[in-house]
């Protein structure tokens, strides 16, 4: 192994663009890091937008800080690499500039155009039965999200055809970014499998899918494996960004794909689970499974031959941002340890955390029977329903905010048991679980995620840039410096390991059991204030 091979790993998520550069020795090691924040646009009727430059300037932004901060010579830099947000859609002509703002996972607009597209005639389980078993068939998936990406695309095809017209390329969020740095466009296997048009055994695109589904094949990239290298970056990106021309760009991987090799999370039935943004709770399976009915599936992994059973929670992070604006900072004075917090990103995330830490342990394990619902912006499993919302359940005159704080977290930890219950029915998943994001910043929700899901829970030592560190990983592979994900976790410093209290989780077992039956009693309620 060289010495010191520097890699940069960009990780674009949903609300900011976090930038890392790793030194490869005998651990694989953070040598600085940068964060630059960008608007999410939520618009009327579900809509959820971003400005696809706004990702490129931000990657310019937090490259200059990191080789400040570093002082570590451009030059030395020997990869590139990606995490990112998934099933974004960016539409861009054949210069690859975007034709119009990229749709966000989150957008909800497209309700007719599934309908349209797939739960017309006899249907199961929303879907039209000869198209359900066919996408079965082929892609061991099948689009029954309002978020899923081919439906953003018919709708632009039927309300901006002006914008259709121009189209070249479809490309995910990572994608775009490649072609801006290398020309070229690509999507990775794994963004590949999550348009939900990808033969997931052959893994090529597939021409019955796209018939079925009226996508026009010559707008799908060329696809590629997560260790490859697209190209060198080019001279125009290069000045753009401050660095050398010609590092190796590598096609890295999207958030679900990466954040569990980050975890340590790499051999059959490892699990992991994630709070940033989103949450999710990720199994390494060696086949394709799915779970139309709960909403579950197994995406294809970065690593080549696997994949990864997943259950997802849209609104885990976005809960506790919620928490931060609204619960949290007026009751502290806008100040953490003498910080304003709201004037830098990095210090709302720790203080916060510390915050937590500090104050929700000081409330009863199980808040005193308040229960908080994480679905702020609709939810999609293990029940599908995008006028699902949040709530505080069972408050008393004797509810304070600490209270209602802490229910927040046991909410979400709920909603990661619920994830757990349903991948049981399908795979074994491990003991301990690897916790990695925001959420694992904060020991106590370390343990309240312990108790909750009655499994040992394992942290790493930097959980908050594991998507950045599996994006370095697969680069330092792609590179030839590990000759395998297994080798390139043994490069990952663990943190501490927490083990359920008795005592609580018993409390905890007769919240969960409210909690899941909140949504069945609240559901003709919610399509009575939200529906369309």
């Amino acid at each position: 192994m060289t010495e010191h091979t520097y890699l940069l790993s960009y990780d674009v998520g949903t609300t900011g663009m976090k930038s890392c550069l790793y030194c490869c020795a005998k651990e694989l090691h953070l040598v600085a890091s940068a964060m630059e924040k960008y608007p999410l646009h939520i618009l009327e009727g579900g809509g959820a937008e971003q400005d696809p430059q706004d990702w490129y300037n931000a990657m310019a932004v937090t490259t200059a800080l990191i080789l400040k901060e570093s002082k570590v010579e451009a030059s030395q830099i020997k990869g590139i690499s990606f995490c990112s947000q998934m099933q974004a859609l960016v539409l861009v002509d054949e210069e690859g500039k975007a034709v119009r703002n990229a749709f966000s996972y989150l957008d909800q607009r497209a309700g007719e155009e599934l309908r349209e597209g797939i739960a017309r005639g006899l249907t199961v389980a929303g879907a039209n039965v000869v198209k359900l078993l066919v996408s079965l068939a082929i892609t061991r998936a099948v689009a029954l999200s309002v978020k899923d990406p081919v439906w953003k695309y018919q709708w632009v095809k039927k309300h901006e055809s002006d914008h259709f017209s121009r189209v070249h390329k479809w490309l995910d969020a990572k994608e775009y970014l490649i072609g801006r740095l290398t020309g070229a466009f690509v999507m990775t296997e794994d963004s590949a499998f999550a348009t939900l048009l990808l033969d997931a055994k052959k893994r090529v695109w597939s021409p019955t899918m796209c018939r079925m589904l009226k996508v026009d094949m010559r707008h799908l990239p060329t696809i590629i494996r997560s260790t490859d290298e697209v190209g060198p970056l080019s001279s125009e990106a290069a000045a753009f960004l401050g660095l050398p021309q010609g590092i190796p760009v590598f096609g890295g991987g999207g958030d679900a794909a990466v954040i569990g090799l980050g975890a340590g999370a790499v051999r059959n039935q490892d699990s992991h689970i994630y709070i940033g943004t989103s949450g999710w709770l990720g199994t390494v399976v060696e086949k394709n499974l799915v779970d139309p009915a709960t909403m579950s599936a197994a995406i294809v992994s970065a690593v080549s031959g696997q994949y990864n059973y997943f259950s997802e929670l849209e609104t885990a992070g976005k809960c506790l941002e919620w928490v931060k604006d609204h619960l949290a900072l007026d009751e502290i004075n806008l100040y953490l340890e003498k910080t304003l917090v709201t004037d830098s990103p990095e210090a709302v995330a720790t203080n916060l955390y510390e915050y937590l830490t500090t104050v929700i342990q000081t409330a009863h394990p199980g808040s005193d029977g308040v229960i908080f619902t994480p679905w702020l912006h609709g939810n999609r499993c293990p029940f599908e329903d995008p006028n699902a919302r949040g709530m505080f359940f069972n408050i008393s005159l004797e509810t304070g905010k600490t209270e209602m704080i802490r229910s927040v977290i046991e909410g979400i930890c709920m909603h990661m048991r619920w994830f757990l219950e349903v991948q049981e029915k399908k795979t074994k998943t491990s003991d301990p679980i690897h916790f990695v994001g925001g959420g694992a910043l904060s020991p106590v929700t370390c343990q309240i995620l312990s108790d909750v899901l009655g499994r040992k829970i394992q942290t790493i030592a930097d959980p908050q840039n594991v998507g950045a560190l599996g994006a370095a990983m697969l680069a330092a592979q792609g590179l030839g410096i590990y000759h395998s994900v297994e080798e390139a976790t043994t490069a990952i410093p663990l943190g501490a390991l927490y083990e359920p209290n008795p005592e609580h989780k018993a409390v905890y077992d007769r919240n969960y059991a409210v909690y899941t039956a909140l949504y069945k009693s609240n559901k003709k309620h919610f399509a009575a204030l939200n529906g369309l």
